[in-house]
This record gives structure tokens, sequence and C-alpha cells, in this order.
């Protein structure tokens, strides 16, 4: 049997990816496998995800606070709070935030196992000095990921993002 587990507001670990938090809620141990949750606060107008695209998993974003954009396929949105975003395994997506105000949104893994790559990730990003993007695609693959990094300029442009 799981256990039962209560998270407040400010528990978990907090992991960034560039300006892309990633709170540890659920992770996949905790569910046998079945899913993991996430919380991602995002600063305004910032760039969550370049495109990318995931092969073994199945992503499902709630937007709790801000509006979020997403691109799914060749199909642009925005949510706003109460929204639930479907990005299905297969299909490039990418996210930001659409708003001038702070976002949050939940992320519901499945199955479990890709809430691991924030956690090697990040400590790309960590390092001193510019991020090494070989390194973070070489960590993509181990987790069935493709990035597209050339989406970024794109991206902020089309949708008026801060990037740095």
């Amino acid at each position: 049997m799981l256990e039962t587990l209560t998270l407040a507001q400010d528990e978990g670990e907090i992991v960034w990816l560039l300006a892309l938090g990633v709170r540890f809620m659920v992770r996949g141990a905790r569910t046998e496998g079945r899913f993991a949750l996430v919380e991602h606060p995002l600063p305004a107008r910032a760039l969550g995800a370049p495109l990318h695209t995931h092969t073994a998993e199945d992503e499902y974003s709630y937007v709790l606070e801000g509006e979020i954009g997403v691109q799914i396929g060749d199909t642009d949105q925005i949510a706003g709070p109460g929204t639930l975003v479907f990005k299905p395994r297969g299909i490039p997506h990418a996210f930001w935030n659409a708003g001038d105000t702070p976002a949050r949104l939940l992320e519901i893994i499945s199955p479990a196992g890709f809430e691991h790559y924030f956690e090697e990730a990040a400590a790309v990003f960590a390092a001193d000095g510019p991020p090494d993007f070989a390194r973070v695609n070489e960590i993509a693959a181990r987790y069935q990921m493709t990035l597209d990094f050339e989406s970024v300029p794109l991206l902020a442009q089309k949708h008026g993002l801060q990037l740095g």
C-alpha cells in the first residue's frame, strides 16, 4: 500500500532550468511509476521550454495562475487559470508565460520517470558560464526526448518573450 502524502505550498524540492522552476510534488517512486506531479512557476513573458517532443510519456498541464501560451504541433493557444492542456507524446510542443504577471501550472507526467530529467538538466543550467546545450541534449536523449533549441528565437519574437 502506498503511504499518504501531504505537501504544503512551501514544501518540496525545487530546481531551476533557466527561468522555469520545477517543484517536485509527487515522484514516480511514490506512485509505482504511474505518474509524477511537478509544479512549474514561470516569470512574466518567460519561455518554459522550446519546442520538444517526448516519445515515452504524455503531459497534462493545469494552469493555476497567469496565462500560459502553448504550441502543440502547429497550433498556438493561450490557457488561463482552470484550463487543462493535454500534450500527447509524439507531438512537438512548447510553452511560455504569455502574460505580464508570474504564472504557475501543475504538470502531470504519465507514466513517471521523466521528472528525473529536470534534476539532471538543472545541474547543467546551474553550472557557471553559458549552458552546455550539447550536454542538455544528451540528457534529453536518455529520456527519449528531442529538443529544438533553434525554436527559441522564433518563439521569443512571435510571443514577445524575454530571454536570459
